[in-house]
């Protein structure tokens, strides 16, 4: 870069606008014969502003806050990042954090939780963020805690059926499990929970019977675990128990079986248990192409409206193949994470990525509104895929 230093009086050099602010300069006679050294300072300054630091939004990998985990060593199982620019991670055993760029704030069950066991994230169109947790739902509404001051969550509770029988499994008999939520395009919100599945219209909850699907292992009330609305307004549902997956279309509920998936666990001690082939789903997202993406134990499935098409550990998966969260990202490229690793899909082929991951099992995968990938994993790990290398932003 070459700098021209006018030599009339009062002249002030006004360089690009950087994020900390303006830089301002100003040249007069006494300070003439040292415009040499101002114009090394400046070289400095633009190279400092232009070339010498990361992307704006993103993070540096030295000296960044982390996420601490004082309560236990589970999961960062869910991502979101609100409308003000907040990032949330809901982890399994050290409750809520919010992450403000700067510092991050965990939330416990002292702070207002029904649970330090988080297992899904939604901010609704009113700007209020839902939390399922392992013992119900919780809401955080922003502008109720500034009027208040008080503790910013409000336990909300889903009114079972009366007939609704108590759960048979025994470790899960006392929990009100939230698997995942939507609020699909009508304004409706949805929950699939252990004990079952129930819409919200802002007034009432109203109890959604999939007698299709078979009862969860988890619970004897439970169907299905995930849910997505695609494109056209139909809403799916799959679980771990289900042959295939289902589709709701607002007046039928459709089964669409899939082909079976195979994983060879060789971790497994004895050799007949290693090799397990799983046909349910857990529906994740739809792509830009219209594409419904779905992930199971051994590996994914891509949906064009007429076709499966699957995805295994042989087309390139990380790891083991098995697949517990996909997301696309706003350039169309697909990530899918799980046991070993972050996979990136471009449409043709599979990259693999676990440098920097101290445990490869990822739960959760975030895009920021930056561009950023987030990624969450077991031993409460977050990091950030800088596009190489994970960045660790935990404790």
């Amino acid at each position: 870069m070459i700098l021209i230093i006018s030599a009339m009086q009062g002249l002030t050099l006004r360089p690009s606008k950087r994020q900390a602010g303006y830089f301002h300069y100003k040249i007069n006679k006494k300070i003439m014969k040292y415009a040499h050294v101002y114009a090394l300072f400046l070289v400095f300054v633009f190279h400092t502003s232009c070339g010498g630091q990361n992307k704006p939004g993103f993070p540096k990998e030295k000296g960044h806050p982390k996420l601490g985990k004082n309560l236990g060593n589970g999961n960062v199982q869910c991502g979101l990042q609100d409308k003000a620019g907040n990032l949330w991670f809901g982890t399994s055993e050290n409750g809520l954090y919010k992450y403000d760029g700067k510092s991050f704030r965990q939330f416990v069950v002292d702070d207002g939780l029904n649970s330090n066991n988080i297992s899904c994230l939604l901010e609704d169109k009113d700007g209020k963020i839902w939390i399922g947790t392992y013992a119900g739902l919780c809401l955080y509404d922003p502008s109720m805690h500034i009027k208040t001051g008080g503790k910013p969550f409000t336990e909300i509770q889903i009114p079972l059926p009366k007939d609704l029988p108590p759960n048979k499994n025994q470790s899960h008999r006392n929990s009100h499990w939230v698997y995942s939520m939507l609020q699909a395009k009508s304004g409706k919100l949805w929950f699939v929970t252990i004990d079952g599945v129930y819409t919200y219209d802002g007034k009432f909850f109203t109890l959604f019977i999939i007698d299709e699907a078979a009862n969860c292992f988890l619970g004897s009330n439970d169907k299905v675990e995930r849910i997505l609305e695609d494109n056209a307004g139909n809403i799916w549902l799959g679980g771990r128990t289900n042959a295939g997956v289902f589709r709701y279309d607002g007046k039928t509920i459709s089964n669409f079986k899939l082909p079976e998936l195979t994983i060879v666990n060789e971790s497994v001690r004895f050799e007949k248990d290693r090799i397990v082939s799983h046909n349910w789903a857990w529906p994740q997202l739809q792509d830009k192409n219209g594409n419904i993406w779905f992930s199971n134990w051994a590996g994914a499935y891509r949906y064009d409206g007429k076709t499966f098409t699957s995805f295994t550990k042989s087309d390139g998966l990380s790891g083991t193949g098995l697949v517990a969260k996909i997301i696309e990202d706003k350039k169309g490229i697909i990530w899918l994470g799980g046991v070993g690793g972050l996979s990136r899909y471009d449409g043709k082929s599979f990259t693999s990525f676990q440098d920097g991951l101290i445990n490869p099992w990822i739960w959760a995968i975030l895009e920021d509104k930056t561009g950023n990938i987030w990624v969450g994993t077991r031993q409460t790990g977050l990091y950030l895929f800088d596009g190489k290398k994970f960045i660790n932003y935990s404790d």
